[in-house]
C-alpha cells in the first residue's frame, strides 16, 4: 500500500557483497542470483499476472462495500482470515514506516540495495511519530500550556460529536492549511485507518506523559519526555514481539528465534533492511487488505449510520475526486465529520464487532488494482509493482532462498498457474511468500516458513540490535501499563482514549 518516489538517473545491477553500512537496505541472501534475467519479455508477463483482472484479481464486487464485509458468498474468491483482525493489517503498516523510509525507489531501473539510503535509522523506536524531537521537530509537539512542548499536537474534527455514538469530540492529526498532515511520515496519512492509528499513538504517549507527571511528581520536562517515550517504545516494542509476531508468522517461530537466535539475518556493524524483507517478505500485509471496511458505527444505536466504504476508490464511474474534502472512500488526506474510526471494528474487544482481515494468499482485493495518486505512466495496480520489483532489485527465486534456508520447497504443481509465464520453478519472491502462506501456513492464517522466518528475524533482529530497546536493556522487563504483565494494542488504544463507547 506504501508508494516510493523515483531514483534519480544512475543504478546498475545490484554488487552481491556482504558489506552492510549503517542505514541501508542489504540482501540476506547475497550470492543468489536474480529469480530470471530482466526483459521486456519477463516485464509483459509479471504486468499480465499483477494486472486488473488478471490471476491476482478475485474480482470483488466493488459496488457493494457492504456485502464485502457482510455477505459471505462475496468473499469466495478473497477469503477472510479467522485468525486475526482486520487491525493487524494497519498495525503492520505503521511497523513498516517506522522501520523504512526509502523516498527513492523506481519501478524502472535495476538497483543496488546497498546504495539506497534508508532516511530513517532502520529500529523500532517510533521515530515517525517523534521526529527529532521537541527541540529539532517543534512542528510536531503542542506549544499550549496543556502541551508544555513535550505533548503532541492534535486537533479536534469539527461535528464529529454529532455522528459519535458516544457524543464525544473525535480527532484528527493535526493538519496545515493545505490539509497536510504534520506527522513524521507522510505516509502515515495515506489511509483513513492508519491515519487514526497514527492519532492513537500521538494520544497514547500523551496519555503517558499525565501518567509519568503523576506517578513521579518530575517538574523537568525533558525528563518526563525521556521517560514517557520510554515507556510508549518499549511497550510498543512489547506488542511487536507478543501479539504481532505470534499473530502473523505463529509462536513457534518466534520462540524458536527468541530462545536459539538468528540463522541468516547478521550484520557487521549496525542492522540493515534486507530487500528480500522488504520488497518481498513483508509485503505479504497488501494480501491481507479487506477492499472495503466500516470506519465507524455512527450515531444510532441500531448501527444504521455506520460508516462503510471502499479503501480506496479510484477511476471508477461515479467515484468521488481525488480533491474531494470527503470522498466516499477511506483515502487520507481529508478531515470531516465522519472521518473517525471506531476500533471495535479492527481489534477484539470481546463484544464481538470485531471484524478479520483476508488470508495470505496470491489475491489482492481489487481495490489495490487500481491505486490513487499514481502518474498514469506507471502501474496502477499494486500486484504490478511488486512484481516489477522483484526485477529492479534483482530479487532470487522463492526456490533457492527456501532452498538455502533448508525449508519445504513448493512443487510446480503448487504454482501451476504460473507455468504460462514459464514461472512455475523460479517464482519471484514476493508471489512465492504468498502462496507458501497458502500451501504451507494452515490455509494463509499465517505465512509459511521462508516468510515467516525472515519476518521473525528481521523484526527480532532489528530490537536485539537496538542498544536502546528493552530486548537489550532489560530483557526481563514486562508492561507497566496493562494488566498482569500484558500488554496488547487494545490496551494501547484505551489508555489513548481513543476508544468510542458503544
Amino acid at each position: 500500500m506504501t508508494r516510493h518516489g523515483q531514483m534519480p538517473l544512475g543504478g546498475e545491477n545490484p554488487p552481491r557483497s556482504t558489506y552492510y553500512d549503517q542505514g541501508k537496505f542489504g540482501r540476506l541472501f547475497p550470492s543468489l542470483p536474480p529469480f530470471a534475467m530482466d526483459s521486456p519479455q519477463l516485464r509483459e508477463a509479471l504486468k499480465d499476472i499483477g494486472k486488473k483482472g488478471g490471476i491476482m484479481d478475485p474480482k470483488d464486487d466493488l459496488d457493494d462495500p457492504v456485502g464485502l464485509i457482510t455477505n459471505p458468498a462475496k468473499n469466495v474468491e478473497n477469503p477472510n482470515n479467522p485468525n486475526l483482525t482486520a487491525g493487524i493489517t494497519f498495525l503492520g503498516q505503521f511497523l513498516d514506516h517506522d522501520m523504512t523510509f526509502d523516498t527513492t525507489s523506481s519501478l524502472e531501473r535495476q538497483q543496488d540495495p546497498e546504495s539506497i539510503a534508508n532516511f530513517r535509522a532502520p529500529f523500532l523506536e517510533l521515530d515517525n511519530l517523534y521526529g527529532s524531537g521537541p527541540n529539532a521537530s517543534p512542528h510536531l509537539y503542542d506549544q499550549s500550556g496543556n502541551g508544555g512542548g513535550i505533548k503532541f499536537l492534535v486537533e479536534p474534527i469539527p461535528g464529529s460529536d454529532a455522528i459519535a455514538r458516544d457524543g464525544k469530540l473525535k480527532f484528527d492529526l493535526p493538519r496545515n492549511s493545505q490539509n497536510t498532515a504534520l506527522i513524521g511520515d507522510p505516509r502515515n496519512d495515506e489511509n483513513l485507518i492508519v491515519s487514526q492509528l497514527h492519532l492513537a499513538f500521538l494520544k497514547f504517549h500523551n496519555a503517558v506523559v499525565d501518567h509519568v507527571k503523576a506517578k513521579t511528581g518530575w517538574t523537568n520536562p525533558m525528563e518526563v519526555f525521556a521517560e514517557a517515550q520510554r515507556l510508549v517504545r518499549w511497550h510498543y516494542q512489547w506488542i511487536i514481539i507478543h501479539e504481532f509476531l505470534p499473530a502473523t508468522v505463529g509462536h513457534k517461530i518466534v520462540e524458536k528465534v527468541l530462545d536459539k537466535g538468528r540463522k541468516f539475518y547478521d550484520w557487521r556493524n549496525l542492522p540493515f533492511i534486507p530487500v528480500e524483507f522488504s520488497v518481498a517478505a513483508y509485503r505479504f500485509g497488501h494480501s491481507q487488505v479487506r477492499p472495503s471496511y466500516r470506519a465507524n458505527f455512527g450515531p444510532k444505536a441500531d448501527d444504521s449510520g455506520q460508516f462503510i466504504a471502499l479503501i480506496f476508490d479510484d477511476g471508477r464511474q461515479g467515484s468521488p475526486s481525488s480533491d474531494a474534502s470527503d470522498p466516499n472512500d477511506l483515502r487520507g488526506g481529508k478531515r470531516a465529520a465522519r472521518r473517525f474510526i471506531d476500533w471495535q471494528t479492527f481489534f477484539d474487544f470481546g463484544d464481538k464487532r470485531v471484524r478479520p482481515n483476508k488470508k495470505i494468499d496470491t489475491q489482492l482485493s481489487s481495490v489495490l488494482f487500481d491505486l490513487p495518486g499514481i502518474p498514469g505512466t506507471e502501474p496502477q495496480s499494486l500486484a504490478q509493482r511488486n512484481l516489477l520489483r522483484q526485477l529492479t532489485f534483482s530479487m532470487p527465486s522463492g526456490q533457492r532462498v527456501a532452498k538455502a534456508m533448508k525449508e519445504d520447497i513448493l512443487s510446480p504443481g503448487d504454482l501451476d498457474d504460473l507455468k504460462p509465464y514459464q514461472l512455475e520453478t523460479r517464482t519471484p519472491l514476493w508471489f512465492y511468500i504468498l502462496r507458501e502462506a497458502d500451501v504451507l501456513g494452515d490455509d494463509g492464517k499465517r505465512l509459511g516458513p521462508v516468510g515467516g522466518r525472515i519476518v521473525a528475524e528481521v523484526f527480532i533482529g532489528l530490537l536485539e540490535g537496538d542498544r536502546h530497546s528493552y530486548v537489550r536493556q532489560d530483557p526481563a522487563w514486562q508492561p507497566t501499563l496493562g494488566n498482569g504483565g500484558k500488554f496488547t494494542m487494545v490496551d494501547l488504544l484505551k489508555f489513548a482514549g481513543v476508544v468510542t463507547n458503544l
